[in-house]
């Protein structure tokens, strides 16, 4: 969800004092551009309005050592633990606030986030040597200019449905095909400008599979098929603020960019590619700027080049097939797992927390990860990660 920049990039990377999730990457040009990413998870032993605070001060202080303004605010996604009983709350909050001069790509899921907590926050800033351009299209979209680049941002796209017998294939045909209206409202495709998509499903056990099938009619007709390519994705349990919704949609996409600094990733000897599943998605995809390339990584799990899951029933070889995937995808880019500026970790199980969290901060200390409990579209997968990589360029 990164922007452009024009010059040779830095990495900066550090820790707040507000706790061990409250964890700062950023990715800086030598003209000043820097895109920064913040993680801050709320401890659990604290009330939800406390835990909110928390997260308040956390980000205020983190912002401000930066010496970041509000208008450097491009996006932010909010994971609650019982969506239904805190929207009121949280939407009276600053985090999921934003002004008619200083628009934010707001999104707000229903993911726990662990091991205990009620809220957890991922932010990007961009701060840049000119003001960011950024401007509302609607309650879903907004569009920031940057670089001769229009980057859309759409969050929270949601059939809103009163109908209990609608299903999870109408209901994802209704958000792509928003999103697909929005796009060519701005001269856009699905095919040419979408560089990533989360889809969210809610009991994903039983709504997944229906969902696959309605998002490959639409991508088809779109054009987007195995002979063309797909788009990056994570399609995994989450929950809008909606009761009767099964389906809510993120989805990012660029406008300008020319079609040879778009290439698709993968490692045949250790992925197998997904068509041989039937589901329409991309495992990695790789933006090139003059500058640098930045790496969209897929939700990707423990999976082989047939196609099966590895190590059933154990998180912790589960998290280093996981990893050692997600490596060889950037691999095939020029990239590796310590160019990750950002990581969302999904957990089946929330017993698993005390396994994969000391783990994975042991092998990447100082990328900002959210680690949330959502199941993977496989009952046997449990653990699912995805995430931004950005690598300077020779």
């Amino acid at each position: 969800m990164a922007l452009s920049t024009t010059t040779a990039p830095r990495i900066k990377e550090s820790k707040t004092t507000s706790g061990p999730e409250a964890i700062h990457r950023s990715f800086a040009g030598q003209d000043g551009d820097t895109e920064h990413f913040l993680a801050i998870t709320a401890p659990g032993n604290i009330d939800f309005n406390e835990q909110i605070k928390y997260v308040e001060m956390a980000y205020i202080k983190k912002i401000k050592s930066l010496g970041l303004t509000p208008q450097t605010a491009v996006c932010r996604r909010i994971f609650l633990s019982d969506i239904l009983n805190q929207i009121d709350t949280i939407q009276c909050s600053p985090l999921a606030k934003e002004s008619n001069d200083n628009p934010v790509a707001i999104s707000i899921i229903q993911q726990p986030p662990l091991p205990y907590s009620r809220i957890a926050l991922f932010a990007y800033h961009l701060e840049s040597q000119k003001p960011l351009e950024k401007e509302r299209l609607s309650s879903q979209h907004m569009l920031v200019r940057q670089q001769g680049l229009t980057h859309l941002f759409s969050t929270r796209i949601c059939p809103r449905n009163t109908d209990i017998s609608c299903s999870s294939g109408l209901q994802t045909q209704s958000v792509l095909s928003n999103l697909a209206a929005v796009l060519a409202s701005q001269n856009g495709t699905l095919r040419d400008n979408c560089v990533r998509t989360w889809i969210y499903v809610k009991d994903i056990d039983i709504f997944y599979q229906e969902m696959v099938n309605e998002r490959r009619k639409l991508f088809a007709d779109n054009g987007l098929t195995a002979d063309t390519h797909f788009i990056a994705s994570s399609g995994i349990q989450g929950a809008c603020s909606h009761r009767h919704d099964l389906i809510m949609l993120d989805a990012y996409s660029i406008l300008g960019l020319a079609p040879e600094q778009i290439t698709y990733l993968n490692d045949f000897k250790m992925l197998c590619p997904t068509k041989t599943y039937n589901v329409t998605f991309e495992r990695g995809t790789k933006v090139d700027y003059p500058d640098r390339s930045q790496y969209f990584i897929s939700g990707t799990a423990s999976i082989d080049h047939q196609g099966h899951v590895l190590y059933p029933g154990n998180v912790l070889k589960q998290l280093d097939r996981t990893l050692a995937n997600m490596e060889a995808l950037l691999n095939s880019g020029e990239s590796c797992l310590n160019d990750m500026m950002y990581l969302i970790v999904y957990l089946r199980d929330p017993a698993d927390y005390s396994l994969v969290k000391p783990e994975l901060s042991r092998r990447l200390p100082f990328v900002p990860a959210i680690i949330a409990q959502a199941p993977v579209c496989r009952p046997e997968w449990l653990v699912e990660i995805e995430g931004v990589a950005i690598k300077r360029k020779k």
